[in-house]
């Protein structure tokens, strides 16, 4: 696993659309890009950033910009401006022999998933799963918001489960976090300790990658059997049945054949049209090994920062837990 220069201090983010475009949301994304700043960090924008459409602009200029700030020796580091719904138009136009030659941190959340998943899985090289560039425009950053900026310094702490979660039933002040609830991971087979190599994303959009070009799963597992993966899926909306057949899907195409445990967040918006849970989901397709479910990764705030590719430890214990990742 190859895995990026971290960065420094005045090192430069690039930001760039690759699925919506921020304009509707200008005030917010300026406080977020602040909060970055302060941090140390210089930005540089693509002109995409702040338009006001989902999609940003044409998959063939997403790419362009994209690919900018890719061998643009100055930018240390790209982070996606935001989620959306469209990232996957751009999937013909990816040069990954550019990302190959150009390697460095590419960090998002959401609809992001495409990109990251397959630079990690085709490429060797890992990528982060937490926040997109937007994301920090609290007045008052969370300790999930802080870690995540400590992490691509290079400071890649323990990270362990969080006392609350929002569950949006009331509004955010000053866009800081609203918990109000408490947060119990919930483990379907026990406590348990386990180690591997993590890799995973939105759920939504890892189901449309099998028979794809872009698929290099099975490879990359082949690769890293002898460490077991550890998947973690973060869902959106997808209800209960339909996570029950993607991860049905996902089975058969031979992403599970050395998995070692599975971690689901918390879903945004749980559904359901018969009678089967998310947990009973996961058990029909697993069985005995370690699954989790409202874990603090995903949609739901607060949420961890996960590096696809490291190898984590995830031990947990009476519906809380922690996670290592190492860069080996």
């Amino acid at each position: 696993m190859r895995y990026p220069k971290f960065l420094s201090k005045n090192d430069t983010i690039g930001i760039t659309a690759l699925s919506a475009g921020l304009g509707k949301h200008k005030e917010d994304y300026y406080k977020s890009i602040e909060n970055i700043k302060k941090n140390g960090f210089r930005v540089l924008e693509t002109t995409n950033v702040l338009s006001s459409f989902n999609p940003s602009s044409s998959p063939e200029q997403r790419i362009i910009e994209f690919n900018e700030l890719l061998t643009n020796d100055d930018i240390s580091m790209v982070i996606c401006a935001s989620g959306g719904d469209f990232l996957y138009e751009i999937m013909p136009y990816i040069n990954y022999d550019i990302i190959n030659k150009n390697p460095k941190w590419i960090m998002g959340a959401s609809d992001p998933t495409y990109l990251l998943y397959t630079v990690t899985t085709n490429l060797d090289i890992a990528t982060i799963y937490a926040f997109n560039a937007a994301s920090f425009d609290a007045k008052d950053l969370h300790e999930s918001q802080k870690i995540c900026l400590d992490f691509i310094k290079g400071n890649i702490v323990t990270q362990s489960s969080y006392k609350k979660y929002e569950s949006n039933k009331r509004g955010r002040i000053n866009n800081n976090y609203n918990l109000d609830t408490d947060s119990l991971w919930e483990s379907i087979n026990g406590d348990f300790e386990i180690t591997g190599r993590i890799i995973g994303g939105c759920i939504e959009c890892l189901k449309l990658l099998p028979g794809t070009k872009y698929d290099k799963t099975n490879k990359f597992i082949e690769k890293y059997k002898n460490d077991g993966i550890i998947w973690y899926f973060d869902v959106f909306n997808t209800t209960s049945e339909d996570f029950y057949l993607t991860l049905l899907h996902l089975k058969e195409s031979g992403w599970f054949k050395y998995i070692k445990g599975v971690i689901v967040g918390r879903v945004k918006f749980p559904n359901n049209y018969t009678e089967m849970t998310y947990q009973q989901a996961l058990l029909k397709v697993f069985g005995e090994i370690p699954l989790v479910f409202n874990a603090d990764i995903g949609h739901v705030p607060p949420k961890m920062t996960i590096i696809n590719g490291a190898i984590a430890k995830i031990k947990y214990k009476n519906k809380k837990s922690e996670i290592s990742q190492y860069l080996i």
